[in-house]
């Protein structure tokens, strides 16, 4: 039964973990009146409205799993201790938090785990929720500690090693994640292995090999979550091998199973983007501004088309950005780095976010983001730290290659 019931979670979870460290959350996001701004206030500092009437804020609507949300809160404040409703609560909040790219919602998970959360002993599955949560904030040193707990109480625990290959990846530390994938195997469906070992192995020049493994166990996939998770793998994988139509195609096919799907709905939307397929991309992506990931790649598709509708997303979403650095949080620092040189023009400032961004995580986007932002700025020497990290590990993928290739013809 316990086998079971992970494989049966086991896509929540992953694409929990898929997140990637997109999103970060203090102490303070347990209190979820974020402050936001008018375009036009400072983003640095907090200011009073003057006017009773002044809109701080478009909630986005309702989601389905909002009137769950409800009642386990309700069920909460009068039974904090209940750890069964903690953990579903804090679950569907993480789950929240993906979809919307909104941290709030993980405070909110956090909260529900409160009476746990400073345990020196939490249970098994405070453990591994935590470890998500840390990982969001990257505290990827926390969340590895805590995993490490939970495998040692539970090695049996699929999600816990998925989830250590997951952080072990963002840090680009390969050889340890792509150990932390070998359990799995006894643990799970083939496929489950099959995506969580391919995945390591197309980072560090063995992509073509991996993308034959996940296809053939996709076809072996009779659960939609499943064959959904490992189509937009497959997708970016294509992408990176420079099979663009392969990586549309595939991108399209796990997005008709699953549209609310914002991780591959973004990496998608990438993909069009680099296509020069602007209007496209803002096609894919429309409606879906709650979602900050989202909202970056709205506001980059219809910069490059120019569309009338830029400007305003455009202070939308620096807006949110200030939002975000006024909460203390600093997991943005990708995809704001993105804005600022695509949007913004500021090569400078861009460097600065994508070489912090750097020291944290290094993803095939961390990488290519920091090299774009180098070569704009006409700083070559300052990507030297990831152009070695991309020689030692063999990355293949067109458009990284060929910044590596025009900043060293700078130097």
């Amino acid at each position: 039964m316990r086998r079971q019931r992970d494989v049966d979670n086991l896509r929540t979870r992953v694409v929990l973990n898929r997140t990637r460290a997109i999103f970060g959350v203090t102490g303070a996001l347990v209190l979820v009146g974020a402050l936001l701004f008018r375009p036009s206030a400072r983003a640095d500092a907090p200011r009073l409205p003057t006017d009773s009437g002044e809109v701080l804020e478009h909630l986005p609507p309702r989601d389905p799993g909002e009137r769950q949300r409800g009642e386990l809160r309700k069920a909460l404040s009068s039974r904090p201790d209940d750890l069964q409703s903690a953990v579903w609560l804090a679950r569907l909040d993480i789950e929240a938090s993906r979809k919307r790219a909104d941290p709030r919602y993980l405070g909110q998970a956090q909260a529900a785990l409160a009476p746990w959360w400073d345990s020196p002993s939490p249970p098994e599955q405070v453990l591994v929720l935590r470890a998500t949560i840390r990982q969001s904030l990257h505290d990827f040193n926390g969340a590895l500690a805590d995993l490490d707990r939970v495998l040692v109480q539970a090695p049996g625990d699929v999600q816990a090693w998925i989830t250590r290959s997951v952080v072990l990846t963002v840090r680009g530390r390969y050889a340890e994640a792509k150990a932390s994938c070998e359990p799995v195997e006894r643990l799970a469906a083939s496929i489950v292995f099959s995506i969580c070992d391919g995945s390591v192995d197309a980072l560090v020049g063995h992509a073509s090999a991996a993308a034959d493994r996940i296809e053939r166990s996709v076809r072996t996939a009779t659960s939609p979550e499943l064959r959904e998770w490992g189509l937009s793998t497959l997708a970016e994988i294509e992408g990176r091998l420079g099979r663009n139509d392969d990586a549309a195609r595939l991108f399209e096919q796990a997005l008709a199973l699953d549209r609310d799907d914002a991780y591959a709905l973004a990496a998608y939307a990438d993909l069009l983007l680099d296509e020069g397929r602007p209007a496209e991309a803002a096609r894919a992506v429309a409606g879906r501004t709650d979602n900050d990931n989202l909202l970056l790649r709205l506001v980059l598709a219809e910069t490059a088309s120019g569309d009338s509708k830029a400007r305003d997303h455009a202070d939308l979403l620096a807006a949110r950005y200030g939002a975000s650095r006024l909460r203390g949080d600093t997991v943005h620092r990708r995809e704001e780095s993105r804005f600022v040189l695509g949007v913004k023009h500021d090569a400078p400032a861009a460097l600065d976010l994508a070489r912090a961004n750097w020291d944290v995580q290094r993803e095939p986007w961390d990488l290519r983001v920091f090299l774009e932002a180098a070569l704009a700025a006409k700083k070559p020497a300052t990507a030297a730290p990831a152009l070695a990290f991309l020689d030692e590990n063999h990355l293949e993928d067109p458009a990284i290659r060929a910044l590596a290739q025009r900043l060293r013809a700078t130097r």
